[in-house]
């Protein structure tokens, strides 16, 4: 079985996984609502992912009455908050080094394990974080 985000699908079966014709998914990658991979002959590649966005766009163009640029827009705070709340939770675990940060969630959400925690973090605590990156050299 495929992984979540392993781009396997054709856009025929994606559209009907989605409940959508075909010719409304190259609108939405177009869009940039959904970006598929593309095959070396070109054809486009969905993953679980993608159908799952394909999915919530539906739903919101339909029984929310957003139009697509709002959908567009949601999908990207959408994206940006999972993102910013990941590095949070990162940074979380070099504040407090008894956190253990690992994934444990299927969609590859970070969460940290506050049961091994040895010591509060509070606004009192004098905690610097530094993160090095080494050049591209």
């Amino acid at each position: 079985m495929p992984g979540e985000d392993a781009k396997v699908y054709v856009i025929s079966v994606a559209a009907e996984l989605a409940g959508m014709h075909p010719q409304t998914l190259r609108q939405y990658d177009r869009l940039g609502l959904v970006t598929p991979s593309r095959a070396s002959g070109r054809g486009r590649r969905y993953s679980l992912r993608d159908i799952a966005t394909l999915r919530e766009v539906q739903r919101l163009s339909q029984d929310e009455g957003v139009n697509l640029a709002g959908i567009k827009r949601i999908l990207e705070l959408e994206q940006e908050v999972d993102g910013l709340r990941r590095q949070i939770e990162y940074l979380r675990a070099f504040v407090d080094p008894g956190r253990r940060v690992f994934t444990a969630d299927p969609t590859g959400a970070v969460a940290v394990d506050r049961a091994r925690s040895r010591r509060p973090v509070g606004p009192t605590d004098r905690a610097a974080v530094v993160l090095w990156r080494p050049s591209s050299r």
